[in-house]
């Protein structure tokens, strides 16, 4: 990989840690048994794997029995809506989500509402935030479930899950929450938040891909998926992937032993990235802001450049070896603007106008300063070409491509 690669698609995937790569090589090495085995190999595994479901499991307040083990958070969500669903189909066929969840909320959602099942989309606000009162509109005698986003992937929008879950705790409707973006990175407490089911992984916080968790408070219920062994308390068959657990383990350990520092270090880079961005001209800075900034995700960044494409923009970057995303990273490949950036009442043209920046503690303070000078050059050259462009603004937004050409010229 190019050394200079500034890489600020950390809400994609993140580059894992040195002690979790160097842990996981010990057990595909040595530590490989099978924790069904009754060998010695095996009995050993078992305990580590014992060891790794009660670490990952205080992370969050949780028992170890709590944790199941997953390929990801996808797999974790499709798990819990579906199992949800399956098992509680003969009491309710209703279930309430966010108008900005993971398409694997979604979809699983859309295709469930296909089968017959009834689904109602919460609204929220121009900053990604929930309307409470909608939420407690939609609750009718067969809601079965209620699945809301816990921090967004694309807008960094922290929701209230304490008062979400509280709602859905006193209508006695189970909550499960998608934290695939929120773990490791805020403090998370299932019993004080009134969580049923949570989604979890490893690879948005220094650990492997692969591999994620479903949050199942002890008394809830699930319909059983996939038939096979009695693995994962006779919910998910199959062999337990242990290096992957194991560096899951030690990734959610070091996420959660250096939260403070991290995030302190973190905020100052992303509040110093928006200050740089938020000079260019025509810009929206979406999710939340002003007194809001608390409720945002520490490392997260999402701004909409008017009268130029996202797409351009990140071709662009990445040509300058920066690495960020444009839209939700699940959906950067389609035309579709994304549903998130709409439904915060963004229109479609600047929906397509957005770019996501996604921090870590591996960035510095030359790699944004870096960052936003790149920025302020491939907007100005890609508005000087721009056909959308009012023609109020037009030589003002010029200005920067010329500036940029003629410093090229004089280097040349």
């Amino acid at each position: 990989m190019d050394q200079n690669i500034i890489y600020l698609d950390n809400g994609d995937t993140t580059r894992i840690d040195d002690d979790v790569l160097d842990l996981m090589l010990k057990y595909y090495r040595y530590s490989y048994g099978n924790p069904v085995s009754l060998h010695s190999l095996g009995i050993d595994a078992d305990e580590d794997l014992s060891q790794a479901r009660k670490t990952i499991a205080g992370t969050v307040n949780a028992g170890p029995e709590e944790i199941i083990f997953t390929s990801g958070a996808t797999e974790s969500n499709n798990m819990a809506i579906n199992g949800v669903a399956e098992y509680l189909k003969n009491k309710g066929n209703h279930i309430i989500i966010s108008s900005i969840e993971h398409s694997s909320v979604k979809a699983v959602a859309l295709r469930l509402k296909n089968e017959g099942y009834k689904v109602d989309e919460v609204k929220v606000d121009t900053e990604g935030f929930l309307d409470i009162g909608d939420l407690k509109s939609k609750f009718k005698v067969t809601t079965i479930l209620v699945s809301v986003i816990y921090a967004n992937y694309e807008i960094g929008t922290i929701q209230n899950i304490e008062e979400i879950g509280k709602i859905c705790r006193e209508k006695g409707v189970l909550f499960h929450t998608d934290a695939a973006q929120a773990f490791g990175k805020l403090k998370i407490d299932v019993k004080k938040e009134n969580i049923d089911l949570m989604t979890f992984n490893a690879h948005k916080n220094h650990g492997p891909k692969g591999i994620g968790a479903l949050y199942i408070r002890k008394g809830v219920k699930l319909k059983k998926l996939m038939e096979g062994g009695s693995h994962e308390f006779n919910l998910r068959p199959g062999t337990e992937n242990l290096p992957a657990i194991m560096g899951f383990a030690k990734s959610a350990e070091t996420a959660y032993m250096d939260l403070e520092a991290n995030n302190k270090m973190i905020i100052k880079l992303r509040d110093r990235l928006i200050e740089g961005l938020t000079k260019i001209d025509h810009i929206t800075l979406n999710g939340p802001k002003g007194s809001s900034m608390g409720m945002r995700l520490p490392h997260n960044v999402d701004i909409t450049f008017h009268y130029i494409e996202g797409e351009a923009i990140l071709m662009h970057l990445s040509l300058r070896g920066i690495c960020v995303s444009s839209g939700s990273a699940c959906s950067s490949k389609t035309l579709e603007p994304s549903h998130v950036l709409t439904a915060i009442g963004l229109k479609h043209e600047q929906a397509h106008g957005s770019i996501r920046f996604t921090l870590s503690k591996y960035n510095t303070e030359n790699e944004i300063d870096e960052t936003i000078k790149n920025v302020t050059e491939v907007v100005g050259i890609l508005r000087s070409m721009s056909s959308f462009i009012p023609e109020e603004h037009s030589e003002l937004l010029n200005e920067n491509a010329k500036t940029f050409y003629k410093n090229k010229n004089n280097e040349g």
